[in-house]
Parts: structure tokens; sequence; C-alpha cells
């Protein structure tokens, strides 16, 4: 979080909470009032300055006011980042830039999308980046899979069947499971669309 955020919610403590005018997509994109923001800068301070309350809600901290993130989906994008040598290691990295380490969770949903839970919290793979993640599905003991291999396993997970699927990055390998995309924020443990408590100060 930003020196001068944190400097600005000492000074001015109980600046009510904003609902409903920041969201997220499944792009990790961020959005005002449903729009893209196109400027790059304000679009990198609002990723510096995220992060979560004990209730699982997502917000943007505004100097001394958080903004609360409604979510298309998940609180984060999963994404490759990009490496100029050919030869580094895989890295798996939020929408906000920040490099994952570990795997603590691994999920395929209703629709095929794949989610994961990261020392940062749960998101989805960006599905531009999908194909490229494939290596990262193994069988029992990091057994390498084929293409088509994997795209059985995922068929019987989501039948409800056992597939004995693996996802596996750098020093982690985390078995993959099925999942209701309407269970996903109560297993995962966020809350996709923050709502004004009732008796609360409205803001805009």
């Amino acid at each position: 979080m930003d020196d001068i955020v944190k400097q600005a919610m000492a000074r001015w403590p109980n600046v009510p909470s904003v609902y409903g005018w920041l969201g997220l997509d499944r792009r990790g994109k961020w959005l005002i009032k449903g729009e893209r923001i196109a400027n790059p800068v304000v679009a990198d301070f609002i990723s510096r300055n995220y992060e979560h309350d004990v209730q699982g809600r997502w917000f943007f901290q505004n100097g001394p006011q958080r903004v609360f993130v409604t979510l298309d989906y998940t609180p984060f994008v999963y994404r490759l980042g990009w490496d100029p040598d050919p030869n580094a290691p895989l890295r798996i990295e939020t929408h906000t830039g920040r490099t994952a380490t570990r795997i603590d969770g691994a999920w395929i949903d209703d629709a095929g999308i794949v989610l994961l839970a990261t020392e940062h919290g749960p998101g989805m793979i960006d599905d531009r980046d999908l194909d490229r993640l494939l290596p990262c599905f193994t069988g029992e003991r990091d057994r390498p899979l084929a293409e088509d291999a994997i795209a059985g396993a995922i068929e019987r997970l989501q039948a409800g069947a056992g597939a004995g699927l693996y996802f596996r990055y750098r020093e982690n390998t985390a078995p993959v499971s099925a999942i209701a995309a309407g269970d996903v924020p109560a297993k995962l443990g966020f809350v996709q669309r923050p709502v004004q408590p009732a008796g609360q100060e409205e803001c805009y």
C-alpha cells in the first residue's frame, strides 16, 4: 500500500466507504460504473492499493476512503508473467503484478474455468493463458500428461468422477477439484458483490 495512502488513513480514519462504483472484470481490468479504466497510471494506483477485509470483501484504499470492488468473478485474475529469457521458469502473477510463489489449491468450474488459490488469494486463470499453462497439469507423482489426457480428466471431473488430475507450479502440487461456479465465493472465502450495510452512511 502506498505511503501517501497510509498517511491519509491515519489523518482521516472515519471516511464513509463507497459501494457499487468500482468493478473488476474477468480479464483483470478495473471498471468505473461498468467502463474500463483506460489510464494506466490510475489502474496501477488501484492495483497497488488493493486489499481485503476480514469479511472477504475486496476494496481499493483511495486515500482515507475504502472503495469496495464488485467482482465479475474472483478477486484476482492470474496470468503468465513475461520474461525475456525463454529458459526462465514459469511465473504466474496476479492482474495487480504480484508474483505467486506457491499454489494452495486448484479447481475447475462447470464452465471449464481454472481457479487457483495462492498466497495472494483466490483467482481465475486468464483464458488467454490457459494453453500455455497446460504443462502445469499432471497426473499422480507429477506424471506429464498429453493435452487429450488433460481434456479427458477435466471432463471426468466436471461429470463428478475422480480424475487424478493435479496442478504443479514450482515446488507445489495441488489436486484439481471440481467446483460449481455458484459455490466459488463461499468456498474460496470472498464476497463477490459487497453491499452497503443497513444504516451506514452512503457515499458516492
